[in-house]
């Protein structure tokens, strides 16, 4: 078990100048926060499932927050106030509405703001009702401001990261024929638990053998010669991995191995030509036409994503977006291979990375070797 990280007061306040700046730009005096994930973006402070927080800010960098149960001994906000969210330690239903009774009242003074940011995905109607001004959608700039990780969200990260690490450990000293994959799962989870001292707070989607993803079953036991991609996602506080991994129940067979030696090779292209500027749709259409010479198995998804607060992020490395690298990303890279029958049934590797001024940097130097 090691020490749980601290919220970075310093790096919050940064943040919100960041954003003070958009707001700015957008003509906005005051914006309201209210995803969970914008709120701790902002000020540090995270609060689980099904409790509700509220932030706003206005232009000046004055930030009022709202939380649950009790003041935080610590908090990026100049205004903190809680909610009533239990009542005889039951949970009320209504945990918005708590929330946004004690907020209102913070508020006061600013409910006619002329013009007022929020984020239109998770702005209940019962806050935009108190708002008498016109609202602007700055959710937009929330998540391209998240892009770029700033050190106390890279620890966080690389936190998540080790738990996989730790994970994959395990999977290897446990992968066998017969092990079943819900027995793998609790596995997995147990010793990420572990690493961080913690329950997770997020985790990853893929844990069959013999299928390119899918949720723990179990009623598959692992079969001589079969793939068992794992591909996982642990969260630490908040923040994601997402990383994956193919092992081989027994020795791999010669097919296998070329179709993993293919995946492999991509890592080195994207060490060696990523740096900021450069095209995600680019990328992706070359490591597309070099995984399409592969004698077996097909590459059909996307190359990979951002990651942070939420599992996928920008950039995206799609072709369906036209994003571009940028100091301060930190994404995946999944190759990937698959045929049911030659491969059984696939292979797909996936690194972090974090991006730096003149390249990258591996977040997940850990082993890539099928056995």
């Amino acid at each position: 078990m090691v020490p749980s990280l601290p919220i970075d007061l310093a790096a919050c306040r940064l943040r919100q100048s960041r954003f003070v700046e958009r707001m700015t730009a957008a003509g906005v005096d005051w914006a309201v926060l209210t995803s969970p994930e914008s709120v701790q973006w902002l000020t540090g402070v995270r609060v689980p499932f099904p409790f509700r927080t509220i932030a706003s800010i206005d232009v000046a960098g004055e930030v009022a927050l709202v939380v649950p149960h009790k003041v935080p001994d610590v908090a990026a906000a100049d205004r903190v106030e809680a909610y009533v969210a239990k009542r005889l330690s039951t949970m009320r239903s209504d945990q918005f509405a708590g929330a946004l009774e004690t907020w209102l009242p913070l508020a006061a003074d600013r409910l006619g703001t002329k013009r007022v940011g929020l984020e239109f995905s998770s702005a209940p109607a019962h806050l935009v009702s108190n708002l008498s001004g016109d609202a602007i959608d700055l959710e937009p700039d929330l998540f391209d401001l998240r892009r770029c990780k700033q050190p106390d969200e890279i620890a966080l990260i690389r936190r998540a990261i080790a738990g996989t690490e730790a994970m994959y450990r395990t999977a290897r000293a446990l992968i066998a024929p017969g092990l079943t994959e819900l027995a793998m799962f609790n596995a997995l989870q147990s010793v990420a638990v572990e690493t961080f001292g913690e329950p997770l707070t997020g985790t990853g989607n893929d844990y069959r053998c013999n299928a390119r993803g899918g949720a723990p079953r179990d009623a598959h036991p692992a079969r001589a010669g079969e793939l068992w991609i794992l591909d996982l996602g642990p969260a630490y506080r908040g923040y994601f991995a997402d990383n994956a991994r193919t092992l081989a129940v027994t020795e791999p067979t010669d097919e296998q191995l070329e179709a993993w030696h293919r995946i492999v090779d991509i890592f080195a292209l994207v060490e060696s030509t990523v740096r900021p500027g450069t095209s995600c749709r680019e990328l992706f259409e070359t490591v597309s036409a070099r995984l399409a010479s592969a004698p077996c198995g097909r590459f059909d998804h996307h190359l990979g994503h951002g990651i942070g607060l939420h599992p996928h992020e920008a950039p995206r490395l799609n072709p369906n977006w036209d994003d571009c690298f940028r100091e301060g990303d930190v994404f995946t890279v999944e190759p990937g291979l698959y045929d049911a029958e030659r491969l059984r049934h696939g292979i797909r590797l996936e690194n972090d990375y974090r991006v730096t001024a003149d390249g990258v940097e591996l977040l997940t130097p850990f082993p890539l070797e099928l056995r």
